[in-house]
């Protein structure tokens, strides 16, 4: 076992998110009355990569329009090319049928949640809603990213321990403004008394960007800056195929959350950056990727990593890297944190069964039946063998050392 401790699993806290698609494997769609028929109405297994989805930004439903823009990459050949309110009916369909009744209650719950905070909350700075390149990143994140090659990503990166990255990215005056913004956000919660959901289960203090309006910003980040590096480096856990996220901050210090235990995160691709203020303490300290067979198992030495935060540095790696923070002693420590999730990714995890692509216990144990294999394939040449040349009256002292018989 971990000298961490036992892993915990790091998840939004109740209100729900929407399933990504259906069970990607052949789902049907439930019987309708005067429906057009189009053909195969089954999903497809695998994205239609060349298609390029509708936007449903407008459409009004219990689901976030992300979802139906990935979903729409599933779709049989024979509705890609009918209107998109037939689409989107299809797609509410066979969302309909994996969301019970009671889910399907806090979905739009959470929506109206969101709206009130939206229709009230006044924003201190208008230019953080949109993405800003050049005011938001360092000039070498945006040529890195401009450039999109393995060899660009190298350069602005250091790898202190496999499937870590850090790099600089944040401009300072980002990084100010979106503290103002945060704190100015907590202002206006307490000053209208309104109760507030915080980022995840394990943190009491903290926001949900995405809940007061700052959403589409951070999708944008994630399709445009983020996924680039994902394809490259993630591949093996959905990092192509990223399609939705959760964008929140959370804060380190006195009267507010010291420290966090040892955990996995819920997201395919994590995105961790230190926005600020002054501290001390606060270090990260990861432990190794595990699949949910594995997550508590023992670490091996080269697993272990600590690192210390740094205003503006980003530090990207897949969920399922487990990890903590270690206290913060003294100051006041703000993160931002980005969730990356792949719908396909998980769709396709229930299927499988050996994670040796990227689980680290799973690829020892691959390893080690394929040592036990050649063992035993070496030693039924060595039986075979000396069978065949050595005299006659050795074979039984032979027969009793390997447990033989003379045919």
């Amino acid at each position: 076992m971990s000298t961490d401790g036992a892993v915990e699993r790091r998840e939004e806290p109740p209100h729900p998110t929407p399933p990504r698609n259906g069970n990607g494997n052949g789902v049907a769609a439930p019987a309708a009355a005067a429906r057009p028929m189009y053909g195969d109405r089954r999903l497809r297994l695998n994205p239609n990569k060349e298609h390029k989805p509708e936007r449903y930004d407008d459409l009004q439903s219990e689901f976030d329009p992300v979802i139906f823009s990935s979903l729409e990459r599933h779709l049989p050949p024979s509705m890609l090319e009918v209107p998109r309110e037939a689409k989107a009916q299809f797609m509410k369909e066979i969302l309909a049928r994996y969301l019970p009744e009671g889910e399907r209650t806090r979905v739009q719950r959470h929506k109206e949640y969101r709206q009130k905070i939206l229709s009230t909350y006044q924003p201190l700075h208008k230019e953080l809603y949109n993405i800003h390149p050049s005011s938001f990143f360092i000039p070498s994140f945006i040529n890195a990213i401009s450039n999109n090659t393995v060899e660009s990503f190298r350069n602005i990166m250091s790898e202190p321990s496999p499937g870590v990255y850090t790099f600089a990215m944040l401009q300072p005056r980002f990084c100010e403004m979106l503290l103002d913004e945060v704190e100015n956000f907590e202002k206006w919660v307490n000053a209208v008394k309104f109760k507030i959901m915080r980022p995840n289960t394990m943190n009491k203090y903290g926001a949900v960007l995405d809940d007061f309006g700052l959403e589409a910003m951070l999708n944008k980040l994630m399709e445009e800056f983020i996924c680039p590096i994902s394809k490259v480096f993630f591949s093996e856990v959905g990092g192509s195929t990223l399609d939705s996220h959760h964008g929140f901050v959370v804060e380190y210090g006195k009267d507010k959350d010291v420290e966090l235990g040892f955990h996995v995160d819920d997201s395919e691709v994590t995105l961790n950056v230190c926005l600020g203020k002054q501290f001390s303490g606060g270090e990260l300290y990861f432990r190794g990727v595990r699949c949910d067979k594995h997550v508590n198992s023992e670490t091996q030495p080269e697993e272990i990593l600590e690192y210390s935060h740094v205003p503006g540095q980003a530090v990207l790696h897949r969920g399922r890297h487990r990890h903590g923070a270690r206290a913060t002693t003294s100051g006041h420590r703000i993160n931002l944190l980005l969730w990356c999730r792949s719908s396909v990714f998980r769709e396709m995890k229930k299927y499988q069964k050996d994670f040796s692509t990227w689980c680290g216990e799973c690829q020892r144990e691959k390893k080690e039946r394929q040592r036990q294999s050649v063992t035993a394939t070496k030693l039924v040449f060595m039986q075979k063998t000396i069978y065949t040349e050595i005299p006659y009256q050795e074979h039984a002292e032979m027969s009793r050392l390997f447990g033989g018989t003379r045919h």
